[in-house]
Formats: C-alpha cells, structure tokens, sequence
C-alpha cells in the first residue's frame, strides 16, 4: 500500500497538473475579489453624459419628472461657511452656474439624459452636491450651453448659486481626455468642480473630451429664512 501511494505521489501526471489547478484555484479567488471593486469603477465610468448611465428606475428617460425651481441668485442676507446642503432629486433644476470668462447664466439639472440636456447642463448623481466634499461634475453639449467653455483658462472664476447657498471656484486646470477614460470624472477627496464636454469634430461625433478641474475658494451658506426658499 505504500509503495502503492508513493508511486501516486511521483506520478508524471501529478506533477504536471498540479501547477495548473494552482493556477485555477487562485485566478477564481482573484476574480471573485475584484467583483465588487470592478462594479463601482464602471459606475464611475458611465458618468459621461454621452454614455447610458439612466439614474431613475427603468434605465431610461421615460416618466421623467422635470422640476424647474426658481433659484436664489441675489441672496443678501447672513451667510455661513458651513451649512446643510439641500439634495435634489432626479430631473431637478437646482442651481445657476455662471461665469463671465465665458459669457455664460446657464441653468444646472440633476442628473443626465437627453431631455435634461436640451434644457441645460446636467450634474451627474454619482458626483458630490456642491457643498459637499468631493468631485462636482457638471457637462452639457458642446454646441449649445458649454459652447464657449474651451475660453476658460486658469484663473478664472465660476460661481454656483443653489437654493442653500452660493459657491465660488477658480479654474485650476485645463484637461483633455478620452469618452472611455474615467480619470476625471471619479469621486476625489478634494473638494472640487469639473467642467467638461464634447470636442468639436467636423465629420461628426467625437469621442474626446475638454473641460477644465476648479478649486473651491468660497461657501456662502445662507443662514436666513429666504435662502431656503424654491
């Protein structure tokens, strides 16, 4: 019997495929631990607004609820450098982005689909509400509302007027980059706003992008009565 179990162990074919079921066994850990990482990163990545993220249940723009609010833009009364922030809710118009390097007043929806698009730039909900920590990002189409964004340069200022307050960023950066590459578009722990759209292309749709990275350098958080009004 022993002799018998030796000879098992020295087996040519022992040998040779154990290295593969090793092989086997450690590339099923590997996959099974990526799972869930993968699923957030591609959630991230479908941020783009040319892309099939859908933030409302059916996946598609179908019952879609637009609420167009009345936004606060000459708020004179007390404001704080801290504050509650108010979440919108899915086809809501909830803030006023402005910026006179490029001449625009445009209005800013939560979350993305061609209708919203139409009317506005889109913020992606799986971006930080301004007020928060973390990475605004705010698109709209090159041909209509971000059509004067490529004037942005450094230095220049944006403003987000919301119905909770009023924030204040610098341009820090000019960044180009690819529909599928989700660098800029991930959550940060910096507190920040990005910009971006569509590159012209004359034979037709373009998978680059352009857009440009802010610091926030101001909260003004309206601590009156009439800063919660919509």
């Amino acid at each position: 019997m022993r002799l018998m179990s030796e000879k098992k162990r020295n087996s040519p074919l022992l040998h040779i495929a154990t290295p593969f079921i090793m092989l086997a066994l450690c590339t099923g850990i590997t996959a099974a631990a990526l799972i869930k990482p993968y699923d957030k990163l591609k959630m991230y990545l479908n941020i783009a607004f040319m892309d099939t993220l859908k933030s409302e249940p059916g996946g598609d723009a179908s019952g879609l609820v637009i609420k167009d609010n009345k936004i606060i833009e000459d708020y004179s009364g007390k404001t704080s450098s801290t504050g509650e922030v108010i979440r919108p809710k899915f086809g809501e118009l909830f803030a006023m982005l402005k910026s006179e390097a490029f001449d625009v007043d445009v209005p800013v929806y939560w979350g993305s689909g061609s209708e919203l698009l139409e009317l506005g730039a889109c913020q992606s909900t799986g971006s930080a509400v301004p007020g928060t920590e973390g990475n605004a990002v705010i698109s709209a189409h090159v041909d209509t509302f971000f059509s004067g964004l490529d004037k942005l340069d450094i230095g220049d200022k944006i403003t987000l007027n919301t119905n909770y307050g009023e924030f204040t960023y610098i341009v820090k950066e000019l960044i180009e980059f690819k529909a599928t590459n989700g660098k800029y578009v991930l959550p940060t722990e910096d507190t920040r706003l990005t910009l971006y759209t569509c590159k012209k292309d004359i034979l037709g749709g373009s998978d680059q992008r352009f857009g440009v990275i802010c610091e926030l350098t101001e909260s003004s958080f309206y601590t009156e009565a009439g800063g919660d009004a919509q």
